[in-house]
């Protein structure tokens, strides 16, 4: 993709509608070999950035589920110690005070690749694949700390083995909900974007493009009684994931038109708090309806 507009068409060819300013992030990121981090509220399409450029690219899609606890042994690699036992017994059935050296089980062979790795390992050859690490406030500060190094070098030390580096930087996509703050160190290597709720016509075009066979009025009622709800002061706003679930769900009942009946009979699928629940039962579903209607 060689311009910016190449890259918004691109997005939109796989129905994902995005604003001008990600389509340069993210030309950007792929022209300079940075990182991009995408930062929003959850479920406005910061994960699904990275499998559309996968797509896009006719690239593998590697994924790294950040949590807390998460350490290098899922994260990078971990020996095959089952592999190594079976090694030092086979050696030492070779003959009488045969013994197993490191050099014997200590070698790339008893390593298990986990997604940091497995990238770096995929650009032999030529390949570029996309990287996604999900969630990374989700993680502890060592393991973000840890990220430095390959995000500035793209390389991997193992202390046994050595230095494993990309033959290029494949695309790396770095996301968070903003749970706490990622440091400037980790965010300076990057591309920044934030991600934010989409306004009434372009929710419209989402739900448009997503869901072709939707009513083109429930797709106005559905986008603008989220506009309504994310003005709420809620514990956890519904975010485009949940406009696309509520979609379907409606599709599923068979209604043509947002009623204070079916918004009720849905409220699970965009609220996932009670709290929420109760509060927008209580504040009148009919004022909410009728605000779109």
């Amino acid at each position: 993709m060689n311009s910016v507009d190449e890259v918004l068409k691109a997005l939109t060819d796989e129905r994902y509608v995005a604003e001008r300013s990600l389509g340069v992030a993210i030309y950007l990121a792929l022209q300079l070999g940075k990182p991009l981090f995408l930062e929003g509220e959850a479920g406005v399409g910061k994960t699904e950035v990275a499998k559309v450029l996968a797509s896009i690219l006719d690239a593998p899609l590697i994924r790294l589920q950040c949590y807390e606890g998460l350490d290098v042994g899922h994260a990078v690699y971990e020996w095959d110690y089952p592999r190594q036992m079976l090694a030092i017994r086979l050696i030492e059935a070779t003959g009488e005070g045969a013994k197993a050296e490191v050099d014997d089980i200590m070698s790339r062979e008893y390593l298990i690749a986990r997604p940091l790795l497995q990238a770096v390992e995929a650009t032999a050859g030529g390949e570029r694949p996309v990287l996604l690490i999900d969630e990374l406030d989700r993680a502890d500060e060592e393991f973000e700390a840890y990220l430095l190094e390959m995000l500035s070098e793209f390389q991997i030390t193992i202390p046994e083995i050595g230095t494993i580096s990309a033959d290029r930087p494949p695309v790396v996509i770095v996301t968070s909900n903003r749970t706490r703050e990622i440091h400037d160190a980790l965010k300076r290597r990057c591309i920044y974007h934030w991600i934010d709720y989409p306004d009434f016509e372009r929710e419209v075009e989402i739900l448009m493009r997503k869901v072709p066979d939707l009513p083109p009025e429930l797709a106005s009622d559905l986008a603008g009684a989220m506009e309504k709800l994310r003005s709420m002061d809620l514990f956890k706003p519904p975010g485009v994931a949940e406009t696309l679930d509520w979609a379907a769900a409606l599709a599923v009942l068979g209604t043509t038109r947002l009623s204070p009946e079916a918004a009720d009979d849905t409220l699970g699928v965009i609220l996932k708090y009670q709290e929420d629940i109760t509060r927008l039962r209580s504040e009148g579903l009919e004022q909410l309806v009728a605000s779109v209607g």
